[in-house]
């Protein structure tokens, strides 16, 4: 009799106890005061060891988990939207996801990613549109750069961003242009790594940067970059063993057959690009749709994102995740990416239709994951440089900087694997 007894206030207290359980919604549409520390607020729970549910393409890619006070109060300090719900109110938003006709999943995010940016020691966080969104959303990363690729440092890390770096070792071809000093410290600094590791120049040595990195996303490593450490990352590995950078950096010339010479097969995500053998030009090659070329207004310059399906398509759908699908142009030494040099292979995730051009794209490398995304600052249309940094408490809904946070939360989720 004892016995029953116990085992019904047991059934009882159990039943009670399933009726209060409660999750937290954290929506992601238009209702969310702060989108950007939204995806901090994801972070920080994943930090705590809690898994985190993120609903593709439910309001806007929300985010849920179990409800504490912790978690609550969190939240309100961050000044993130929130709901508080019952476990059968979720369960009912669950099935509304599952169901086979809604293009919706549930995409479990188990594992806190740990974060690196690929950046000199002389930048500020107000250079970089990564290093700001990440201190705005409270997300923590290291600083590395050539001395601890090289040093085999990455392997500590899942996820990898590469600032507006020039990997062909020609300084940007900005020598001559604006922050003198500065460039002659990292020229200085860039030196000096390439004879510690015993590379005749900083052209070869950006190389084996290059090279380590790609191990890197081989080996199961997820990197991001913007700008121009998209085309000249894969510009650099094409002209492994050949001189593509002139006497003015360098001290020696161009081999005569450098265009020639290019191993696309080499490179992630283009193809068949002419280089730029003009030390004074800004940009390094064809990939890039320069300004004059795009014949796009600024009150026209919008990409438009593609839909995915998340159930068959879980990795371009999380990565387009948005409240928006129409995103504003921005400009940068690299701003978009002509359609015809993107390879067959790459997933485009963003293009401006207007002027034949890809903004967004994604692909995979051995068991890694590479992301580029052409521009500097989505917030900003013409670059205004690290005194001038985007101030984004004003910009906390920012559909082209959740685009970036996409990409730092992809590690954590689960694998499923692509089936289409």
């Amino acid at each position: 009799m004892r016995n029953r007894l116990l085992l019904s206030f047991a059934f009882i207290y159990l039943l009670a106890y399933k009726a209060a359980a409660t999750e937290i919604l954290v929506p992601m549409d238009e209702t969310q005061k702060d989108h950007l520390k939204a995806y901090g607020v994801a972070y920080w729970v994943l930090q705590n060891q809690q898994e985190v549910d993120w609903l593709l393409n439910y309001r806007g890619g929300s985010f849920a988990f179990v409800h504490s006070p912790k978690m609550e109060n969190e939240l309100s300090v961050r000044g993130v939207s929130y709901s508080v719900i019952s476990d059968a109110q979720y369960q009912a938003i669950v099935a509304q996801i599952s169901n086979p006709e809604v293009n919706m999943d549930v995409m479990k995010l188990e594992k806190m990613p740990k974060v690196a940016v690929y950046s000199p020691k002389t930048a500020s966080p107000g250079e970089d549109a990564v290093t700001l969104v990440l201190t705005y959303a409270e997300i923590p990363y290291d600083v590395v750069f050539d001395e601890e690729v090289l040093d085999q440092k990455l392997l500590k890390y899942d996820w990898l961003h590469l600032h507006h770096e020039d990997f062909t070792g020609q300084y940007g071809k900005s020598m001559g242009r604006g922050r003198y000093n500065q460039r002659q410290m990292e020229k200085q600094e860039a030196e000096r790594v390439a004879q510690k590791f015993n590379f005749a120049k900083v052209s070869q040595m950006k190389l084996g940067v290059a090279k380590k990195i790609k191990e890197f996303v081989a080996g199961g490593g997820f990197m991001f970059a913007m700008c121009s450490a998209t085309d000249t990352y894969d510009i650099a590995l094409s002209a492994e063993g050949v001189d593509i950078v002139d006497a003015v950096f360098d001290g020696d010339d161009i081999d005569p057959q450098a265009q020639q010479k290019l191993d696309y097969n080499k490179t992630f995500a283009f193809k068949n690009f002419i280089i730029s053998l003009n030390s004074s030009e800004r940009g390094f090659s064809s990939i890039d749709n320069q300004r004059w070329e795009r014949n796009i207004s600024r009150e026209d310059d919008f990409f438009s994102l593609f839909t995915f399906s998340a159930k068959y398509d879980p990795i371009p759908s999380m990565l387009t995740q948005n409240h928006e699908k129409t995103i504003k142009g921005f400009m940068g030494q690299t701003t978009a990416f002509k359609k015809d040099q993107v390879k067959s292979e790459a997933t485009i995730m963003g293009e401006t239709k207007a002027a034949n051009e890809v903004r967004y794209i994604n692909g995979t490398a051995g068991k890694g994951t590479w992301t580029f995304y052409g521009g500097h600052d989505p917030e900003a249309y013409q670059p205004r440089g690290s005194d001038y940094p985007t101030d984004l408490s004003l910009h906390p809904n920012s559909p082209g900087y959740r685009l970036i946070l996409n990409n730092i939360l992809f590690p954590a989720a689960k694998k499923k694997k692509q089936k289409t």
